[in-house]
């Protein structure tokens, strides 16, 4: 326990960290808290002084008239600093999320595939979100307003003291009882708030997951399971959230009833002194007695919402700890290349190239080959065979273990990666398409691209045509991942972004495969156009793809088993003999 309080304490030092960032509204907002905690505490001496000389004993009309127009400007000045305050407070803690979003964005775009690949989108879209969120009401209703909390007990205590210390003495001896309470309301919250925070994680990733897999819960039937698992999460994340409510409802009424034994000590206290007093004794005791009752007001309504205070702190530490997590992870691909100018069209060199996902579990294993500049080589093998592994290492999506890659005599890693993956243009299976104008899932937000240059290649690989005829044309809307067009215009649209950034090295990853026929014959059209005069690399999974491909390489288990052209390798009656009459013979069959 005392770990993690240390490790709390921590983030929420560098969450204070940021306030150097904007030193200007911090200092804004500091001084309008400072202002606000001084003013709320002096109303009760003033109004105190005012019954006891201008109501209780001397009846002075003028004089009460103008303290009561003092109070009132007091209170108007009030509710200024109370605006300037949340103001400045929220405008200072919305500064710093800004920053700290635009970080874990930022770092989050750095991350290798393998991050990913391993981390539910939901997670992190949580971590985006939700938990920034909750980070922001730290500085805003946290730690500004906590700290103008803390200034008005202790001017309101000092004011009791300076007033009468035997009362100040009575009436604060439900506080030691307040501060016991409030350390086991602490631990109970802090227990809450971690179970809040998996469950929140828990709920998002599964909702996001399910959206985004819908079809294959509907095709499937699974709607009632999904929903059974659903009501499942949905009742933890019911229980994270209760647990952390009945810490409430236990605490504050606690505080009201030791904020109401205050009052009736103040009574009793009082009662007994007007009692032992004469007519002008008692008549003193009662500027006295209204004071000190809007004091211990004051001073318990501050010490109740200190509790809020910290409720909302320890949720706001407690999402920070993962936000930094994300910021602190050191999984990225190393760019520590520094070649900016480099002849792509030469030729690629693999050697003694091992990979693997996890430790030493080789997903590609002594890799050695050559694929000449300008030339079409296509991988072929069965599923799990290691060629799209292979792919994830030209765009260094995935760092190799052993040997190396090297274009000419420059290796891969020595290379300034946005300028390596600039030249490369990879297009895979499965076209990702954001839901945004065609136009824009061209250019990917490049304004250097103009209408006319993706007119021009739209016409080139044979797209333009289904586009014009679309409602707006280029500027028509894709849907959420591409969803109102079919998989073949998808696959056409990736061929014309490829085609707009005129890569060097090509990479095509079974394009074709899940396309109708009349797709494909659109898209083999596009191939031949995209491929000329450029190096392309093409997985295959029809075979009938790649018959005119310089060179063919098949891969079995992660390795290389053979490589040279379709004649070369029909002839060896090896690995691709097997897959061409195989995949041929089932053609017929279907034809048949």
């Amino acid at each position: 326990m005392e770990k993690k309080a240390k490790l709390n304490i921590n983030v929420f030092k560098r969450l204070l960290s940021y306030w150097k960032l904007y030193k200007g509204l911090f200092l804004i907002a500091i001084i309008c808290t400072i202002i606000l905690g001084v003013l709320g505490p002096l109303r009760p001496a003033i109004l105190g002084y005012v019954v006891d000389e201008y109501i209780s004993k001397t009846q002075n009309p003028s004089m009460l008239l103008m303290w009561i127009l003092i109070v009132g400007g007091m209170l108007l000045f009030e509710g200024v600093f109370q605006f300037l305050s949340s103001y400045f407070s929220n405008l200072f803690a919305q500064s710093i999320i800004r920053d700290l979003r635009k970080q874990l964005m930022a770092k989050i775009l750095t991350f290798r595939m393998s991050y990913f690949d391993r981390t539910p989108i939901g997670e992190l879209v949580t971590r985006l979100v939700s938990d920034l969120q909750a980070i922001t009401e730290v500085f805003s209703a946290g730690l500004m307003s906590g700290l103008g909390d803390i200034l008005a007990v202790v001017i309101a205590i000092g004011g009791m003291f300076w007033y009468d210390w035997e009362l100040a003495l009575l009436t604060l001896i439900p506080i030691p009882v307040l501060l016991i309470a409030t350390r086991i309301f602490a631990r109970a919250l802090r227990k809450s708030m971690k179970m809040e925070r998996e469950a929140v994680n828990n709920l998002n990733t599964f909702v996001q997951e399910r959206l985004t897999g819908m079809s294959l819960v509907q095709l499937f039937s699974r709607q009632t399971r999904e929903y059974e698992s659903f009501q499942e999460i949905n009742a933890l994340h019911r229980k994270s959230h209760v647990k952390a409510i009945w810490a409430n409802s236990i605490f504050f009424p606690f505080v009201e009833l030791l904020s109401s034994f205050s009052i009736a000590l103040l009574i009793v206290y009082t009662a007994l002194k007007v009692r032992g007093f004469e007519t002008a004794g008692a008549e003193s005791q009662f500027g006295l007695f209204i004071a000190f009752t809007m004091w211990i007001q004051m001073l318990y309504r501050p010490i109740r919402q200190l509790a809020d205070k910290f409720n909302i702190f320890q949720r706001g530490v407690v999402r920070a700890e993962r936000v930094f997590e994300i910021i602190d992870l050191d999984d990225h691909i190393q760019n520590e290349g520094q070649i900016v100018e480099c002849d792509f069209d030469a030729a690629i060199n693999f050697k003694n190239v091992f990979f693997a996902y996890n430790d030493e579990e080789w997903v590609l294993r002594d890799i050695n080959m050559t694929i000449d500049p300008g030339s079409t080589v296509a991988f072929v093998g069965a599923t799990g065979a290691g060629k799209s592994s292979l792919v994830g290492l030209l765009g260094r999506f995935y760092e190799y273990q052993k040997g190396d890659i090297k274009v000419g005599d420059v290796a891969f890693r020595d290379i300034e990666l946005s300028y390596l993956r600039k030249n490369i243009a990879i297009v895979l299976q499965d076209v990702f398409l954001f839901s945004d104008t065609i136009e824009q899932n061209i250019t990917l937000g490049d304004e250097s691209i103009s209408r006319e240059d993706i007119i021009a290649a739209a016409k080139e690989v044979g797209a333009h045509d289904f586009i014009s005829k679309l409602p707006n044309g280029y500027d028509t809307q894709v849907g959420e991942r591409g969803g109102t067009l079919s998989v073949g215009q998808r696959q056409l649209i990736s061929f014309i972004r490829a085609f707009v950034y005129n890569p060097h090295i090509l990479i095509l990853d079974e394009a074709t495969s899940s396309v109708d026929n009349e797709s494909e014959e659109m898209i083999q059209r596009a191939t031949e156009r995209l491929t000329k005069g450029r190096t392309a690399i093409v997985i295959a999974h029809r075979l009938s793809t790649i018959q005119s491909a310089d060179k063919i390489v098949v891969m079995e288990k992660g390795q290389i088993v053979e490589q040279g052209s379709q004649a070369e390798l029909l002839e060896l009656n090896g690995f691709y003999r097997n897959l061409h009459d195989m995949q041929f013979s089932e053609e017929r069959k279907r034809k048949e």
